[in-house]
């Protein structure tokens, strides 16, 4: 698939999140948006998936920790056909299959069910873990947010993760600065972030988390035998949207009409596209 038509496909991934937020009024607009390029990476160049065989035993494995970004996600599997791209715009209704944090009983494509902090970095260890026991060649790939790095079974999974050798686990970190409360350091700094991974054993990368090509080319590098890694993904939270970016408020806040009509406008869509 070429850069342009990637390019065409960010947006068109950027409209269907904004549309399935303001249908449902409620969510998470500002993360949801900030992660578009890093999913896209790993979906669309990087990880083996059959979207026909959701469960096939040999696909590697994504898992949200961030659960709260899951409508990028979701607008990903849809467009690559794990289901049907309608079922979007159903978001967080109670007869839905897309809930407000990924639901792998329901949702095809999705590998675990996230949503409270800090976790899903251990469920991605323990698949990671599997893996070797089985002699699988499986890859497990797992998104978490900056402020979830807050969360203390974060640093007991990048313990674990280093102590098993598991370097078929990948962690990548949106890390947009920002989280429900305000800035990561009004909150709880995060100090060089990196800098802690590789002292618990990772191999580090840092990227422009909104350059696909530079974020895919972190993923293929080869890891040092036995280590995990980290790739640390700089980017804006609201992306795309002049009002959203890099504004804390957008966390989690739904878009009323004007604002929608806007933020569609500024990414070349209508309010029905």
């Amino acid at each position: 698939m070429s850069d342009k038509t990637l390019d065409g496909k960010a947006t068109q991934l950027r409209r269907d999140i904004l549309k399935m937020l303001y249908r449902c009024q409620s969510g998470h607009p500002g993360g949801s948006l900030s992660c578009v390029e890093i999913l896209m990476a790993l979906y669309y160049r990087t990880m083996k998936v059959d979207p026909k065989n959701p469960g096939w035993e040999g696909r590697d494995r994504f898992v949200m920790s961030k659960g709260h970004g899951c409508p990028t996600l979701y607008a990903i599997l849809a467009d690559q056909g794990f289901f049907p791209r309608e079922d979007l715009w159903d978001l967080r209704q109670i007869t839905s299959h897309l809930q407000g944090h990924p639901d792998m009983m329901k949702t095809p494509g999705v590998d675990a069910n996230t949503g409270s902090l800090g976790q899903g970095a251990s469920i991605a260890v323990g698949m990671a873990l599997a893996a070797k026991h089985k002699k699988a060649s499986y890859k497990v790939y797992a998104l978490l947010g900056d402020g979830e790095a807050q969360e203390g079974m974060i640093w007991e999974a990048a313990m674990s993760a280093a102590h098993f050798k598991l370097d078929n686990l990948t962690f990548l970190m949106d890390h947009n600065g920002l989280q429900i409360d305000g800035s990561n350091d009004q909150v709880m700094s995060l100090g060089d972030i990196a800098a802690k991974f590789e002292a618990f054993g990772f191999e580090c990368r840092k990227v422009d988390g909104h350059d696909r090509e530079a974020i895919a080319a972190a993923l293929a590098a080869p890891a040092q035998a036995g280590k995990p890694k980290f790739i640390l993904c700089e980017t804006v939270k609201g992306k795309g949207v002049s009002f959203m970016e890099d504004v804390a408020g957008w966390h989690g806040r739904p878009m009323n009409a004007e604002e929608y009509a806007k933020a569609m406008s500024e990414l070349g869509g209508t309010v029905d596209a």
